[in-house]
């Protein structure tokens, strides 16, 4: 007498790809849409901006809402603070991340065990608890009001020392080991070997390090004071909050916010096949 056929199941598989594409692409929707308010509502004229029920998309595109920032605002100077900092963020990130990361991982030294503990046990400190420290910090050495208050105090960061220790992690010791039986430096092993073996993990460092910085607020609020050492965000929400200036003009804030968030969007674009292999392979370890 033959088994029972498991032949019944084959039509809830079918319709189960599709359904989970159907839900996958409302969650994006969602997540979504109020970015794709805001860009929309940057180019809309101040009637559509104020139209009742709400005009998704403008019928008449615009470009007075850039017009009045760029009259109201000196936004090449904060543009320029904005790329300057985060630029300086992330390639010192970069740099002392990935080599705290290669000699956590694969040099053995005293007290490698207690420097790795002291990096896990700062993930757990709240970063707005360090304000206060970090301010009186800056203030004692005198650098406040200058790139140097906005970079150093997030130049090598905790989070980015524990991500390059994984990937660095999984590079095999045999090839490190070969290298330096042929005579090669640690610094050349971590130049020309390591760095072209973890670009997955620089990657997915450089985009959470950029748009750290990028979209960093409060920092720069408290360090800064002179509006000349503005960055982007905080000249974007000392306009909004001046009536005298903004006047609740919600299209100049939209156009605001839409500069804000198009260069971290070009980074992600630029580094995303990297970002989702370092994704993958750290889903692998």
């Amino acid at each position: 007498m033959s088994a029972p056929s498991s032949a019944p199941a084959r039509p809830r598989r079918k319709f189960s790809k599709p359904l989970t594409y159907a839900a996958l692409s409302l969650g994006l929707l969602v997540m979504a849409a109020p970015f794709l308010w805001m860009a929309l509502s940057a180019f809309k004229t101040k009637s559509e901006l104020l139209a009742s029920p709400p005009v998704w998309i403008p019928t008449e595109w615009t470009l007075e809402s850039f017009d009045k920032l760029l009259k109201e605002l000196d936004l090449p100077l904060y543009f320029l603070n904005s790329a300057v900092v985060a630029v300086l963020v992330t390639v010192s990130n970069l740099l002392f991340c990935s080599m705290l990361g290669y000699a956590l991982a694969k040099l053995n030294f005293a007290g490698r065990g207690k420097v790795f503990a002291v990096v896990l046990g700062a993930l757990m400190v709240p970063g707005n608890l360090m304000l206060l420290p970090l301010f009186v910090l800056m203030s004692k050495l005198e650098l406040l009001d200058s790139y140097a208050a906005l970079v150093l105090p997030f130049a090598a960061q905790a989070i980015g020392v524990f991500l390059m220790r994984q990937f660095t992690q999984s590079i095999p010791d045999e090839l490190l080991e070969a290298a330096r039986m042929d005579g090669a430096s640690e610094w050349y092993i971590y130049w020309r070997i390591v760095l072209p073996l973890v670009k997955p993990g620089l990657a997915t460092l450089t985009i959470l390090t950029f748009l750290g910085s990028w979209n960093n607020f409060v920092w720069p609020l408290i360090a800064t004071n002179d509006p000349g050492k503005y960055t982007l965000p905080v000249a974007l929400a000392t306009f909004a909050t001046d009536p005298n200036r903004a006047g609740g003009s919600n299209g100049v804030l939209m156009a605001g916010s839409f500069l804000v968030v198009l260069p971290v969007l070009i980074v992600f674009a630029v580094l995303q096949r990297h970002f989702t292999q370092g994704i993958a392979t750290a889903g692998m370890k």
